[in-house]
């Protein structure tokens, strides 16, 4: 009779050459792109003096790229949004850096706080919003790099809560 407590490890199990993996010079997985936005955003160095505010339009920066993914830094001021869109056929991470956002989709309204992180699919439809008074910082990773972004109608339910005014 097996039970798991019939399993033992005998000697180092680090030792043993199959078990372990390179380390890889780019990320691969949705955890490693995941991870690779949370190390960049815990370096401030590496983004903090690129941010700059646009009053009249979002403003975007590439950060950085490897094979096959792209690394965008963006800001917000309070009202500034994306619109509601998708990635085409990329697949994302967005993590809030600085201030907070609101993410609206078809089915609810969240909002994200500095180092909140969303995954999404390709074909995720969604808006992001700054309804805060203050700016905002967000870090977004591609994979495959960002090509298109394909706006929707505004039919988002969670679209018909009020939006706070600024001046």
């Amino acid at each position: 009779m097996n039970s798991d407590s019939d399993l033992q490890i005998a000697g180092d199990i680090l030792e043993v050459p199959h078990l372990l993996q390179p380390p890889r010079e780019h990320p691969a997985t949705v955890a490693e792109f995941a991870g690779l936005a949370r190390e960049i955003a815990g370096d401030r160095s590496q983004w903090a003096h690129l941010v700059r505010y646009d009053a009249t339009t979002r403003w975007y920066h590439r950060l950085s790229t490897g094979p096959g993914y792209e690394v965008w830094l963006l800001s917000w001021v309070p009202g500034q949004g994306s619109g509601l869109h998708d990635h085409g056929r990329s697949s994302g991470v967005l993590t809030v850096l600085e201030g907070t956002l609101t993410e609206r989709t078809e089915r609810t309204t969240r909002a994200l706080k500095p180092g909140t992180q969303r995954v999404f699919a390709p074909g995720y439809v969604h808006e992001v919003v700054n309804d805060a008074l203050e700016p905002a910082v967000s870090l977004h990773v591609y994979y495959p790099g960002l090509t298109e972004m394909p706006m929707h109608a505004q039919h988002c339910e969670a679209r018909t809560e009020p939006r706070p005014v600024t001046a």
